[in-house]
């Protein structure tokens, strides 16, 4: 009778310590599943204090930007001026699909400066304030590069055929190689960003299109 107690004493022990070790498993894993989740609340929490923000530079600009955009304006204006004499002079397929590319891509840009300008309570260039004359400065801050003055101008307009499409690439070069000149001036002063990558694609498509000439005119 004693063993049969003892016994069953031992079975019960062993059973509610059975339990306790299940309970304390229950626990630990509760407590486990808690933590992660607490610490992966830590680290959404961290990455978003962490995010960063727009940069601050990109509403900044500076006197280079100013002149950037004054003198881009009547700059681009010439060569969409230039670009619409193609359609009815040019004999050239490739001449005529080049000048559509340069108003396509210039005269959007235009309309970017001219708003930056007015976001800056800056003037924008009237329409005609700058005539072909005056290439040799912007506001008496320096040279124009590559602007055509009056008379090359009526001499483009004047020409047709294989003649237009040979004074249209050789002003046009000129004129590009302006373009990039006043770009490459702004992307090492100017402060604004969206002015420094539209002066950085000036510089790339200019140039791609400067050498897209010279190869049509036989020359390296």
């Amino acid at each position: 009778m004693n063993r049969t107690r003892s016994l069953v004493r031992r079975t019960a022990v062993v059973a509610a310590s059975g339990v306790t070790a299940l309970v304390l498993a229950g626990c630990g894993g509760s407590g486990d599943d808690t933590g992660s989740a607490g610490h992966g609340g830590h680290q959404a929490t961290d990455s978003a204090s962490a995010a960063p923000s727009a940069p601050a530079s990109q509403g900044q600009h500076n006197a280079a930007d100013v002149a950037f955009a004054k003198g881009m304006i009547p700059h681009h204006r010439q060569a969409v001026e230039m670009a619409d004499l193609a359609p009815d002079r040019a004999r050239s397929a490739e001449v005529k699909k080049l000048a559509a590319e340069i108003k396509k891509a210039q005269a959007p840009e235009i309309e970017k400066l001219s708003g930056w300008l007015t976001s800056w309570g800056e003037t924008v260039p009237a329409e005609g304030a700058m005539d072909h004359s005056m290439h040799g400065g912007v506001d008496g801050t320096g040279s124009m590069d590559g602007m055509m003055s009056a008379e090359e101008m009526t001499a483009l307009e004047d020409a047709s055929g294989r003649a237009f499409d040979t004074a249209f690439m050789e002003m046009m070069i000129k004129h590009h190689e302006g373009a990039v000149e006043m770009a490459k001036t702004e992307q090492s002063d100017g402060a604004h960003t969206p002015a420094r990558k539209m002066a950085a694609d000036i510089i790339a498509s200019q140039s791609a299109e400067i050498e897209q000439m010279r190869k049509l005119l036989g020359k390296k």
